[in-house]
Formats: C-alpha cells, structure tokens, sequence
C-alpha cells in the first residue's frame, strides 16, 4: 500500500468512524458497554485514526505545492488562526453541547454569540488555514477531512440535539451556526486571553516560522 493510500484510507476511517460512534452505534454501544467503557473506545479509535492519518502524511514527504498564497495570504491566514484559537479557547466555557453539559439556558454569551459551535469551527478554520498555506496534494486529503469532520459533525450535532433536546431550536434562534452570520460579536475576555496566548505559543512551537513570528524574527 502506498502512503498516499495508506493517507485516503486513514482519513476515510477516522471521519467515519467519528460518525458511527457519535450517532448510530452510539446508543447500543453505551447500553452494552456502559458509558464510561465507550468513552474510552470513542477515544481510542479517534487516536488510533489519526495517528494514521499523521504517520502516512509524514511518510509521504514534501510534494510540489499546488499554489503559493504570498505574504497577503500569510496575513490573511494568521489572523483566521488566532480567530480558531479564541474559538476553540473560548469553547469551554459553558458549552451545552459538551458531553454531560448542561442544557442551553439564556441568551447565549462569549463564544457563542460569534456561532453555536465554536470548537468545531475552530478545528475548521485550523484545517483550512493548513491547507491555503501548505497546498501539496497530501494536505487536500488531510486537512479536507478534518473539516468534513468539523462541519459534518457539527450539523449532525444540531440534527441530534433538536430531535433529543426540547429548548434546542430556542438556543439556534440565538447564535448562528457560521461565525458571524448574525453579525459581529465580542468573544469575550477569557476567550480572547486564553486564545491569544494559545495562538503565539503554537505558532512559536511549530517547527516553521508561522503566525506573527514569520515576521518577527
């Protein structure tokens, strides 16, 4: 098998069965196993899917770039990943839509005024951002499916929770599903604080000048 195989297959594996597990074979799996148990399978698959994806993207090597976004898409890319860091930092904070969390009650504050899933969108914008700035071939397959995963997942979540949920359509007349389709909004203190020293600790810690430091050092 090939490494780009090994890479579609790996990728295929970790969004399907991402979805599997959280939708159809989720309730019979937490009636025979328990739900401690499936968490524990749900997290052992998730990791064992995407350390493949990783191993076969790392094997494949550098290819040709498909396109070069330049120093306007740099910016432009930078600023969408420290807007993913707020998301994702701001994202524990009162999210319903956590696992045990608690239903939504009131209008919806921080975060979740920018989109009703900030997590996943942030895992969203991540990919994308990865994916304009590398552009090889590998990262089409790599990134894509993370943000299939992020935006799939996310509308099946809504279809779910409106089905199980009796408030849920109150809470999604509240906040939109794509950031900022109902307009701009603060994401708040501790979102944008923890976000932003999220944000320079992973472009500081990435083995290629990325973020503000492509400028500053």
């Amino acid at each position: 098998m090939t490494p780009q195989l090994g890479l579609f297959l790996s990728s295929i594996a970790f969004v399907g069965t991402h979805f599997l597990l959280s939708h159809p074979l989720r309730g019979p799996l937490v009636r025979g196993m328990g739900p401690g148990p499936f968490r524990i399978l749900y997290t052992v698959v998730a990791l064992a899917t995407f350390g493949a994806m990783i191993h076969y993207y790392r094997v494949i090597g550098r290819e040709p770039p498909l396109w070069d976004i330049g120093d306007a898409g740099w910016i432009a890319a930078t600023l969408l990943m420290w807007l993913g860091a707020i998301l994702f930092a701001g994202s524990f904070v009162h999210n319903p839509a956590l696992p045990g969390a608690k239903p939504a009650s009131g209008p919806p504050a921080g975060v979740f005024r920018i989109t009703r899933h900030p997590m996943m969108w942030s895992f969203a914008i991540w990919a994308g951002v990865h994916l304009a700035v590398i552009g090889m071939p590998k990262a089409l397959v790599f990134d894509g499916a993370i943000i299939l995963l992020a935006i799939g997942g996310s509308a099946a979540q809504d279809s779910k929770k409106r089905r199980l949920t009796e408030d849920w359509h109150d809470w999604t007349a509240q906040t939109g599903f794509v950031p900022f389709s109902r307009g701009v909004a603060n994401p708040g203190l501790v979102a944008f604080t923890g976000g932003t020293l999220l944000f320079f600790a992973a472009t500081w810690l990435h083995p290629l000048p990325a973020g503000f430091w492509r400028w500053i050092g």
